[in-house]
């Protein structure tokens, strides 16, 4: 399996923003977001370590951390992702959580045991919405989450056409997460009072906060 990083950080967003967590990044994506902020991960030439599923799985178990997120990068990609969360989720106490960009069928996923989603829905300005499945949202229940990374009111918009129409509030977690220098958090605020927002939650990723926004392996 093609990984650019694995490191300890915390979780900068998802339902466990704040706690301790593993990272395997993955190289490679279907997709050319506007406001990627990984996309040296997904150049065809970026460096990368051929690892297999049971070497990924001694390094999460020699780190002690019982989070593992899988990101990318789009891990649904890679060829063992099945094999892989499979065999992290037969090591006790591990929770593992993968980060997808919602246009990979989930349902293709063979799991003994399921994993957590965190899936984006690509808002307009990312220039990736026509890519979305949505048949997705009918395979997450209340533990998944979708997540609209929005940079302009038009986003919010549109954000707010799903949500609804795919009763989304009922299904899973929602969170709107802004695009890093494109729109304040405090508009966004507004907007969910201006709009009555309940059970929507604003994100901020806090690993930009906490380091540099541009460093990497946090």
């Amino acid at each position: 399996m093609k990984v650019v990083e694995k490191f300890v950080s915390i979780n900068g967003e998802s339902t466990r923003a704040g706690e301790l967590a593993v990272f395997i990044r993955f190289q490679g994506c279907n997709l050319h977001c506007s406001y990627c902020d990984t996309k040296w991960a997904n150049e065809p030439d970026c460096p990368y370590e051929d690892l297999s599923v049971e070497e990924i799985v001694r390094y999460i178990k020699e780190t002690g951390v019982k989070n593992v997120t899988l990101t990318g990068g789009e891990p649904l990609l890679q060829p063992e992702i099945t094999s892989l969360v499979d065999c992290i989720l037969t090591e006790e106490g591990l929770r593992v959580e993968i980060e997808t960009n919602g246009s990979v069928d989930l349902s293709k996923l063979s799991l003994r045991q399921k994993p957590v989603f965190t899936m984006d829905y690509k808002a307009p300005s990312s220039g990736c919405e026509g890519a979305m499945l949505l048949s997705n949202f009918e395979c997450l229940s209340r533990e998944d989450t979708v997540k609209f990374v929005v940079g302009s009111i038009e986003d919010l918009n549109r954000a707010g056409e799903i949500i609804k129409e795919y009763d989304l509030t009922e299904r899973c977690h929602v969170y709107l997460s802004p695009v890093f220098g494109s729109i304040e958090p405090e508009a966004i605020v507004r907007y969910m009072m201006e709009h009555q927002w309940n059970d929507v939650r604003l994100q901020i990723q806090m690993h930009k906060v906490i380091w540099n926004p541009e460093e990497r392996g946090v």
